[in-house]
């Protein structure tokens, strides 16, 4: 079951994989994201070392949860992953030129997950081609339904 999608994610990258990680959360940033608090949008995925976080993910704190803490909502939050997954994303991100994007946020057995994508950069002509393509694909489904 989805909780947040990023589908502009899919708007600006031709996305080859993806890959469930599982994030390092706290208890109140648990609690704001099930009451649907959390923007993903300028989120972005990168390595340090062995290691995967995510910068820029918006968790806004609930104010009868998060009373007694100094929260911050935009923190860097780690990701969890096999170690064989992370170092063919390692590879995959140094040497062929890769981003890893943050496609959603879903649950999964009762837990948050994070879906992320190893995805190739989309250019202007390539976006345009798909809105063209979107667009016929509207027309066609009008004419269909007008027929019948």
């Amino acid at each position: 079951m989805s909780i947040i999608d990023n589908r502009k994610a899919y708007h600006d990258y031709f996305i080859e994989d993806k890959y469930e990680a599982g994030l390092v959360l706290e208890g109140w940033e648990v609690k704001a994201i099930r009451s649907g608090r959390a923007n993903i949008k300028e989120a972005y995925v990168i390595i340090r070392g062995e290691e995967i976080f995510v910068i820029g993910m918006h968790i806004s704190p609930l104010s009868s949860t998060s009373t007694h803490l100094k929260t911050d909502p935009v923190r860097t939050r780690k990701l969890l992953l096999h170690a064989r997954e992370i170092a063919k994303l390692i590879g995959k991100v140094e040497r062929a030129g890769y981003a890893l994007v943050p496609l959603d946020l879903h649950y999964a057995k009762g837990r948050i997950k994070m879906e992320v994508g190893l995805a190739k950069g989309k250019k202007q002509y390539d976006k345009r081609e798909d809105a063209k393509k979107k667009d016929w694909e509207r027309e066609k489904q009008r004419m269909i339904r007008a027929q019948d």
